[in-house]
């Protein structure tokens, strides 16, 4: 475990780091006790868009705003962001941050529970940023599947739990023996589904990178 962590300091010295005002609101989150997307995800992240170069973005699970900037930073300049986010603590912040950075006004805040507004959303969208509450990920996934299009990118992040995902469920904590139970239906769905080719990679917490074949390609199996 020493020798890991040491690896991971190591890696993140490499990382050249963003631009000045995301580093700023990631310090602020990081003070303030609000999750992000850790520096291994980051990196992840910045190669996925500048491969798959995507048009429109979803992210389900916005907190403070800082990865739908993060996403729009490195994504094409025509690319625009749709984020929902449930919770009203975070909601006001997040407009905030989305009203000083957002210059182009291409990030579109949809407010509140995404089960009721992913049903609600038309069209189809390249890359697909999965960042909400982890036992809600299976619930949500039969419309994320049907919202990404052929070709298109889905990035579940914090899937491994710490590592409790390796545990038997007795030997997780009572109260999250639910959410337990559903990240590990969550990954077999994605590594069974045959709309999907997906890895499951231990960097930060744990990050699953899933690609939607072609149609023709998954029908014929």
């Amino acid at each position: 475990m020493i020798q890991e962590e040491r690896l991971r300091v190591y890696l993140d010295s490499l990382d050249q780091g963003n631009p000045g005002w995301l580093e700023e609101l990631e310090v602020r989150a990081i003070r303030e006790g609000v999750p992000i997307i850790r520096r291994q995800t980051q990196s992840l992240l910045r190669v996925l868009l500048t491969l798959r170069q995507p048009g429109r973005i979803l992210e389900i699970g916005t907190a403070t705003g800082f990865s739908a900037l993060f996403m729009k930073e490195y994504a094409p300049p025509f690319c625009s962001v749709t984020t929902i986010e449930n919770y009203e603590k975070r909601i006001e912040g997040a407009k905030e941050n989305f009203r000083k950075n957002d210059r182009k006004g291409q990030i579109t805040l949809l407010e509140g529970d995404a089960a009721e507004i992913l049903p609600q959303l038309t069209g189809s969208f390249d890359f697909i940023f999965m960042d909400g509450a982890k036992g809600q990920y299976i619930h949500f996934f039969p419309e994320v599947l049907r919202l990404l299009e052929a070709g298109g990118i889905l990035v579940s992040d914090n899937v491994l739990q710490d590592g409790e995902i390796l545990q038997s469920r007795f030997a997780v904590t009572r109260r999250n023996r639910t959410i337990h139970a559903r990240m590990r239906e969550y990954l077999y769905e994605l590594k069974h589904n045959e709309a999907l080719e997906t890895v499951i990679l231990s960097l930060g917490d744990g990050t699953a990178v899933s690609v939607k074949k072609q149609l023709d390609s998954w029908r014929q199996r």
